[in-house]
């Protein structure tokens, strides 16, 4: 180690050391630089269920919130994980390195799931989805300096489209709602992001496909070799209300679409869906509104999907004939949301929501049904960096009907028909860190 005449002068008459000299000379290491601007955070989520009606253990909201519910016509059946009793939910781990202010800054963002909800979340093609780890998000972050700075994601990232998200806690209400259940989750892909001014930014981007599944691919008519462009392709548009417009500043409107190949077609006790690489598309319109009253703050959602699933040629034996068909479904949710934060730690959240879901079969009607769901929650949140619930929800389907017999085969049929009614109470607790 060379040392400066000066700093020797200084060691000479004692007022520093070599050795702290030599320490304050020497560059941080590589890993050091690297590692400086890291975060890490996460959540631990945990619940507990009781069912107030003898049909809660089908209602979607004790489901794995990774499966579909499976009340209205196309969406498959998923047992239930958590009816009537406490629960681990899930840990969520996240390491992240933000962009900083610089023209060509990067970073990246790793969320990681742990626990019965990471069960069959967005596994990887290569993967088990039965193992209690998933990766949520893992994509590294790019800046260029067009304009105002485009910001792109690469990797797998959550889909744009929606009112909710995973994270319980960073949602009014617990359960999930009904437009969440019909929504893509995660992408892997290529994304754009670019903000025009503070009232407008843009989004756009390219994904293998528009199901969940880490380095998923489209197997377009069986052949890979085919869908080399066949990709889902997305974008939204989002405007916030400047501050001159009173007390509804700061209030939000977003607009967004989804297309492309789905391959998530199921399997299931009475006929059979096999893969067909048909596409659908995601439509979502949402408002996030300030009111006169600053403890009063609503919403509203609209979710609609054409050929929910991609379409499939459904076949059943049953016993009199056989039936095969191709067959698609068109499902529309529509939410309306509220909450009043009564005190700083006291916040009550609401939740409306009407779905109706209608299925062709060979391009004819088949089947329709329709349902509502009504939630309450009550949020207290008495310890630091900890969100309480107590939550109380109600399902029911309103109408069901079918013109083919053929239908006793399809979901909300039976047990699960017209008029059934399915009430829980919820309580759940998150830590954030």
């Amino acid at each position: 180690m060379k040392f400066n005449k000066w700093t020797l002068g200084l060691a000479a008459v004692g007022v520093v050391s070599l050795t702290s000299a030599a320490r304050a000379d020497e560059k941080p290491s590589a890993v050091q630089t690297a590692l400086s601007n890291t975060t890490i955070s996460g959540y631990v989520s945990a619940s507990a269920n009781w069912g107030l009606t003898g049909s809660y253990y089908d209602s979607p909201a004790v489901v794995n919130p990774n499966a579909k519910p499976y009340q209205i016509p196309g969406i498959p059946f998923q047992p239930a994980s958590k009816a009537n009793g406490f629960n681990l939910d899930v840990v969520k781990l996240t390491i992240a390195k933000p962009e900083d202010a610089t023209p060509w800054a990067a970073g990246y963002d790793v969320d990681l799931l742990f626990g019965p909800d990471a069960v069959g979340y967005n596994s990887s093609v290569n993967g088990t989805s039965g193992q209690d780890f998933a990766i949520k998000q893992a994509y590294i972050t790019l800046n260029t300096p067009i304009g105002n700075g485009v910001d792109f994601k690469l990797g797998v990232f959550d889909s744009p489209l929606g009112y909710e998200v995973f994270d319980a806690a960073s949602n009014p209400n617990y359960t999930r709602s009904w437009g969440y259940a019909i929504e893509p989750t995660e992408l892997t892909g290529l994304e754009a992001t670019y903000k025009l001014n503070d009232q407008f930014s843009f989004l756009g981007g390219v994904a293998n496909t528009s199901s969940a599944g880490i380095n998923n691919r489209n197997d377009y008519n069986n052949n890979l070799n085919q869908s080399v462009w066949h990709k889902a392709y997305f974008g939204d548009v989002t405007y916030t209300a400047p501050s001159s417009l009173g007390w509804l500043a700061g209030s939000t409107a977003f607009a967004g679409i989804l297309y492309g190949p789905v391959d998530t077609l199921t399997t299931s006790s009475g006929y059979n869906q096999p893969n067909t690489g048909g596409n659908q598309v995601n439509y979502y319109g949402g408002l996030t509104l300030n009111t006169p009253w600053k403890q009063i703050t609503s919403g509203v959602a609209f979710d609609y999907v054409q050929n929910y699933n991609g379409g499939a040629v459904v076949s059943a034996d049953l016993g009199d004939q056989t039936f095969s068909k191709n067959l698609g479904d068109n499902i529309m949710a529509f939410g309306l949301y509220t909450t009043y934060k009564a005190t700083d730690k006291l916040s009550l959240n609401g939740r409306a929501e009407y779905v109706e879901s209608d299925i062709y079969a060979g391009g004819n009607y088949f089947a329709s049904a329709q349902l509502v769901e009504v939630t309450g929650t009550v949020e207290y949140d008495l310890w630091a960096n900890v969100v309480s619930r107590l939550e109380l929800r109600w399902d029911q389907n309103v109408s069901y009907y079918s013109n083919s017999h053929y239908a006793t085969t399809m979901p909300l049929a039976g047990s699960t028909g017209p008029g059934r009614d399915d009430v829980g109470l919820y309580a759940n607790v998150v830590y954030k860190f």
